[in-house]
């Protein structure tokens, strides 16, 4: 099972700019997308339901703003639109579809820029994490996260030590969710290397992204059971429709 998650930061212009054949080209099971920044009922059926899968969509209730999206090869058993708190719900941040065995969930988490909000959020985000690890159920959790987790997961990161998304509380909130709450990222199962970036605050299109300043704030995470089926995983710096790129996971599981 290939699982491909991506941050468009708009999705028309991200398929302006090649989405769509992107999509095509991935032979994904499922593709988890992030900022849609768009109304559903305002786009078109092409991007709606690409040939070869069922979109689902969250959208945020601002206009031209968050949102969150499914896209599907295999019809899910059920939909799950969001977590039951305003915050996460009006801003169209968590969607999840549910199979047999397990769940799939793309998230967005706020970016920062009201750092009281984000707090917020995460505060209520991780009372609903610690109820999933205690379920049978398993979960592959897919977004942007917004947060820097380690010193190698950004560029400069001692300049960047008061800057959201790297700042001591939003750390240590990641270390509770990937420590006593159980979930495992699966890109560092398979890759520890430093200079692995996700996300390019400063973006330059003419400049390769391995010679820029990048952040890891993107992730795939599953619970312990699930770290066994992980088989690779990486980073398409290829795609060029935004200034994220995406996070691909292979599994040995099938939907």
């Amino acid at each position: 099972m290939k699982i491909a998650s991506i941050n468009v930061n708009g999705i028309r212009d991200a398929v302006d700019r090649g989405f769509l054949d992107w999509l095509a080209q991935q032979d994904a099971d499922v593709v988890c997308v992030q900022n849609i920044k768009a109304k559903s009922f305002e786009l078109g059926d092409h991007i709606l339901y690409p040939e070869g899968y069922e979109g689902y969509f969250l959208d945020a209730e601002e206009d031209g703003f968050s949102g969150v999206a499914l896209y599907c090869r295999k019809i899910p058993k059920a939909i799950m639109y969001g977590l039951g708190f305003p915050q996460c719900d009006h801003e169209g941040r968590f969607l999840q579809a549910d199979y047999d065995r397990f769940s799939i969930a793309t998230f967005l988490m706020p970016d920062g820029s009201d750092q009281k909000a984000k707090q917020a959020f995460m505060e209520q985000y991780q009372e609903y994490l610690t109820k999933m690890s205690r379920k049978r159920r398993e979960y592959i959790i897919c977004g942007t996260w917004h947060i820097a987790h380690k010193t190698i997961d950004l560029a400069n990161w001692s300049d960047n030590q008061l800057t959201s998304g790297f700042r001591p509380e939003e750390r240590a909130w990641m270390d509770q969710v990937l420590g006593p709450t159980g979930f495992i990222d699966t890109f560092r199962e398979i890759n520890r290397d430093a200079g692995e970036y996700t996300w390019w605050p400063k973006l330059d299109q003419d400049v390769p992204r391995d010679r820029q300043e990048g952040w890891r704030i993107d992730y795939q995470l599953v619970g312990p059971n699930f770290r066994r089926h992980v088989v690779d995983a990486w980073i398409d710096y290829d795609a060029t429709f935004s200034e994220f790129a995406p996070l691909i996971v292979e599994y040995d599981l099938a939907l």
